[in-house]
């Protein structure tokens, strides 16, 4: 697609949608006791982007790709929908963009001119709720290697989609289009989504605002190993820790009825 076209998508007539969305507050300073608080926040679909995390056609982990492969299921919906309101999708299966060098999404991202990203911002990194020390990994047995070649093919590319695994590119992409929201969605909350280049923590840094679709998410996390909770219980907490000191949260259900 010529970049012109792509770039004049963004002009399109779009109307402002109303999403609740949560974090979390400290209620006493120093205290570490966090509420839960839920606000309105408009979004503007044509400045909006979603980007998918590391969605890869296999993992090193049976359970990681099974879940993986249940959350294409969830995701294809809420692309299709963001589409049609003109909300940019960028997937990035970081890795594998030698299995997209060809694609026209891949080329298209790498025609458009670098923007320099601002002096990153000093936010320290806190301590995760959960120990993933281990790999994370909760099926027997698996031990890591490179599994995945792509992202999982059930996940739809569009045309006018970019494709990168790097955040430079991304952050160009999105100053390009003048966003003002990148949706995260992808995996793992205690690993790619906190910590790659175009994720949340490396953007919030750099000034985008960030926020996490929480029910199109995974963790790597063993119940085996601490806090000892169920595998959903440790993504929940993840979610919580990042809605405490990084982005806040939302659902897909409520992004689905507001572009609706």
């Amino acid at each position: 697609m010529p970049l012109l076209k792509w770039i004049l998508l963004a002009a399109a007539a779009t109307t402002a949608v109303t999403i609740p969305i949560r974090s979390r507050v400290e209620s006493v300073r120093g205290s570490n006791a966090y509420q839960e608080v839920v606000r309105n926040e408009q979004i503007d679909p044509a400045r909006t982007a979603i980007i998918l995390c590391d969605m890869w056609d296999k993992h090193w982990c049976r359970g990681a790709t099974a879940r993986v492969g249940v959350l294409t299921e969830k995701v294809n919906p809420v692309l299709r929908a963001a589409r049609a309101k003109g909300v940019l999708i960028i997937h990035a299966p970081s890795e594998t963009m030698n299995f997209y060098k060809d694609a026209p999404q891949r080329r298209a991202i790498l025609a458009i001119a670098p923007a320099s990203p601002p002096l990153a911002k000093e936010i320290p990194s806190l301590k995760l709720p959960i120990d993933d020390s281990g790999g994370g990994c909760d099926t027997e047995g698996d031990k890591f290697y490179k599994a995945w070649t792509r992202q999982h093919p059930a996940i739809e590319i569009g045309p006018n989609d970019l494709i990168s695994d790097k955040g430079e590119e991304v952050y160009s992409a999105l100053k390009l289009r003048g966003i003002q929201h990148l949706l995260v969605a992808g995996v793992h909350t205690n690993m790619c989504i906190l910590n790659r280049s175009f994720a949340i923590k490396q953007m919030t840094k750099w000034g985008v605002r960030c926020i996490l679709l929480r029910d199109l998410t995974d963790a790597m996390y063993d119940p085996k190993d601490a806090p000892y909770v169920s595998h959903d219980k440790g993504t929940a907490l993840v979610i919580e820790h990042i809605e405490e000191h990084w982005a806040p949260t939302m659902l897909s259900k409520d992004l689905l009825a507001g572009l609706r």
